[in-house]
């Protein structure tokens, strides 16, 4: 029996080989409300996070201690690294002023990618493309408005035409720098992120739900299933542990290249 994958409870999978939803849409789009009110799943776990975010802030500072306790100092910890290196270490003295805009979104990304390992959700919130790209669509409206503040109409004619290139280059350079400062940037911004998360959720997905069909089945495919449902497990699990690592990373990633949009925006000469 040449069993896969069973990606639906409803699944006759003694003849199917691999079973799949009707419209492969309900795999990425949740129209399914909560408790019969507008609230998606989606929008419950966005929510969630945010209050997350807080609660964490909340209970780390809310009574600051001469010697804090471990929570207080993990917490401080990360508050501590966006400050100084993220936000200061980036764009420089004035990065305090963008400091609570980075920590708040290195905070809310980390636990929506984390919703991914974690148990009785599963499903990392970053993993559908209209959060990473309201999140981009913030950073990439900061670093042009900062900009535009800051220099000018300087900060558009330094992109278009900059004055450091030969002459007979600066059209091209200048059309290049135009692409990549006002559309590749927001869009590479969100589909990093997006990308990276969906393939993490759907390599974690496969891997962990075919061991348990593998496993759950031996006694059809005594061999196949033993085999192939500790191989998988195994594999699952190790996905389990580098989704942490790229949960982590990826929120930084996300952060810091904001700090250097914005430094890019700050300090235009450099």
């Amino acid at each position: 029996m040449d069993q896969l994958i069973i990606a639906i409870e409803e699944c006759a999978y003694e003849t199917e080989p691999v079973c799949a939803p009707a419209d492969v849409a309900e795999l990425f789009v949740f129209t399914q409300t909560l408790w019969n009110t507008p609230i998606t799943r989606t929008i419950f776990l966005m929510g969630l996070a945010a209050l997350i975010v807080v609660a964490v802030l909340y209970l780390a500072y809310r009574r600051p201690r001469l010697v804090p306790t471990k929570f207080q100092a993990i917490v401080d910890s990360v508050v501590q690294f966006v400050r100084e290196d993220v936000a200061i270490g980036t764009i420089g003295p004035e990065g305090i002023k963008y400091f609570p805009y980075l920590l708040a979104i290195f905070l809310f990304i980390l636990v929506g990618n984390l919703f991914e390992i974690t148990p009785f959700i599963n499903f990392p919130i970053t993993g559908r493309m209209a959060i990473p790209a309201f999140l981009a669509i913030v950073t990439y409206l900061i670093f042009i408005i900062v900009g535009l503040a800051k220099n000018g109409f300087g900060y558009l004619s330094g992109i278009i035409w900059p004055k450091s290139v030969p002459l007979a280059m600066r059209w091209l350079v200048g059309l290049i720098e135009f692409i990549s400062y006002f559309f590749i940037r927001p869009i590479s911004l969100a589909v990093r992120l997006f990308a990276n998360m969906v393939a993490g959720h759907v390599m974690l997905s496969i891997l962990l739900v075919s061991g348990f069909v593998f496993l759950t089945h031996i006694p059809e495919i005594p061999v196949k299933g033993v085999i192939f449902g500790t191989l998988w497990f195994a594999l699952g699990l190790a996905i389990f542990v580098f989704e942490v690592l790229v949960s982590v990373l990826q929120a930084y990633i996300f952060t810091l290249l904001s700090a250097v949009y914005i430094q890019s925006s700050v300090h235009p000469e450099h």
